[in-house]
């Protein structure tokens, strides 16, 4: 995408249209408008389910790991790259907008596990996590465009997962949900079920540390219409980590 075109999708906005001097359309929403440079699902939806009006620019960015560099170093970058390609973008729109980003990673013993190339490759990946503890690292960035300020918290929690058979892995394997999530699972998925217990964030795991995230917004003067912890529940059938002031939780399944 150029600078000259940005491409924004709204979500639960009312918006108003208008010209810049050179005649590009931008729009204006509630001050300040909110930015996802994601185009994943889960992240719109827990948007949506903490009353955030939304607008979505995708960064669509190279994640290719660098040479030695370790997990939760690489997320945070990613992340906060995402948002300042998407502030690149929309350089010159008269808006104090803020862009959301974020980025998850899995690792096992400091190798990361990315999105699968295939489905072979996802059947590798969960065949490497059967029966062992992982780590889960999200990384949420915010940033200002009027003052290009950026603010970032980084989420690492642990996942055991547990010895599913290698029918099992077929069967879901087959059902594509894996193949657009890193690591090759997602944990709520329920036919699935790969985890036995997590000691962390649930919500981080599924891919946005709600928590994290509405701390940062607080920075920027925005409060969420539903509290993070009510949003959690609704996928998490256990404690939730943002209830407590440390942002984690033990929780067996």
């Amino acid at each position: 995408m150029s600078k000259a075109s940005p491409r924004l999708l709204f979500a639960g906005a009312q918006v108003c249209r208008a010209r810049d001097a050179s005649g590009i359309k931008f729009v204006m929403m509630q001050s300040p408008a909110l930015i996802l440079a994601s185009a994943s699902q889960r992240r719109q939806q827990f948007l949506r389910d903490l009353g955030l009006p939304y607008m979505i620019h995708v960064a669509d960015i190279d994640e290719t790991p660098l040479p030695q560099e370790e997990p939760a170093t690489m997320t945070q970058r990613l992340a906060e790259a995402k948002a300042r390609t998407v502030a690149d973008r929309l350089a010159g729109t008269p808006t104090d907008a803020l862009i959301i980003a974020s980025d998850t990673t899995v690792a096992l013993g400091g190798e990361i596990y990315g999105k699968p190339l295939d489905a072979a490759d996802a059947v590798r990946m969960l065949r490497d996590l059967r029966a062992r503890d992982h780590v889960v690292i999200s990384a949420v960035s915010v940033l200002r465009l009027s003052d290009q300020r950026l603010a970032t918290r980084v989420n690492v929690t642990t996942v055991a997962m547990r010895a599913y058979t290698d029918a099992e892995i077929d069967a879901y394997v087959a059902s594509g949900d894996p193949l657009d999530k890193a690591g090759a699972y997602g944990i709520q998925s329920p036919g699935f079920a790969p985890a036995s217990a997590l000691d962390g964030c649930y919500a981080s795991v599924m891919g946005l540390p709600l928590g994290d995230l509405c701390e940062l917004l607080a920075h920027f003067g925005v409060q969420p219409r539903q509290d993070a912890a009510a949003v959690c529940l609704q996928f998490n059938p256990f404690a939730c980590c943002a209830v407590g002031k440390t942002h984690r939780a033990r929780i067996e399944f």
